[in-house]
């Protein structure tokens, strides 16, 4: 069969041979759906769906330009990494708040993506053990990926404060503590050391390392090779079970 003026194939030969703006423009009115189509799959409510398309759009553009049908694989399979490649990056690029690892950001939207698709075949949110299992990392990587996940977006410290125990209308400005000298009281007792044998050996080495070699979060992340989200996570759990013991 002969392929027609209209065939994709036929269009990418002469577009890539020829370099047409009128072959390019048809290519690209042609593929815009898979690019839309993909831009809706990373939609999380997070960004908004207008931007990813836009993301989407310009990177199966940049992609009918860079292919090279010589090398024999379809122009889809060329294109899909492409665009979805140019979307995960706007997401670690501009999408948050908070600077977060490249490695943690990749985690916390494949955890969101998972949860989303998993709560769509369910009436109940999945549980962490459930969205583990879907994602192939333990549960601890998980919670770690959810909590990195809200620096999507810095919250105002004039919203309402939900689920907090404060009283409705306080604000999360209102729900700051004040600066608390306890813990560096809790050090200085002449008990310390047998009070630090009641934490495990990570445990341990954070609090030696934060209280008194006075590391950063992301010194200590760094050294131990966690995040720094996650030492201040088990800094808090273990500074907990001091106050606990030493009570």
């Amino acid at each position: 069969m002969t392929a027609t003026a209209t065939d994709p194939r036929t269009s990418l030969s002469d577009h890539c041979a020829g370099r047409d703006p009128r072959v390019r423009e048809d290519i690209v009115t042609r593929y815009l759906p898979l690019a839309r189509s993909l831009a809706r799959r990373f939609a999380t409510g997070a960004e908004p769906l207008e931007d990813l398309e836009q993301v989407a759009a310009l990177a199966l553009v940049r992609a009918v330009d860079a292919y090279d049908p010589g090398r024999g694989s379809a122009f889809s399979s060329y294109a899909v990494p492409c665009i979805s490649g140019a979307i995960k990056r706007h997401f670690r690029d501009y999408g948050w708040s908070v600077r977060v690892p490249r490695e943690l950001q990749e985690r916390a939207m494949k955890v969101q993506r998972y949860e989303s698709e998993l709560q769509a075949r369910g009436a109940e949110a999945p549980t962490v053990q459930q969205l583990a299992e879907a994602a192939g990392i333990g549960a601890e990587a998980v919670l770690e990926a959810r909590e990195a996940y809200r620096a999507l977006h810095a919250g105002s410290l004039d919203a309402v404060a939900r689920d907090t125990g404060e009283p409705d209308g306080a604000t999360l400005l209102d729900t700051l503590g004040e600066p608390d000298d306890h813990y560096a009281d809790l050090l200085d007792r002449s008990a310390l050391d047998s009070l630090l044998d009641q934490l495990g050996e990570r445990d341990r080495v954070i609090v030696e390392l934060y209280f008194r070699e006075e590391l950063t979060q992301a010194e200590i992340g760094r050294r131990l090779g966690y995040s720094q989200m996650h030492i201040s996570r088990l800094l808090r759990r273990a500074v907990g079970k001091l106050e606990r013991v030493a009570a």
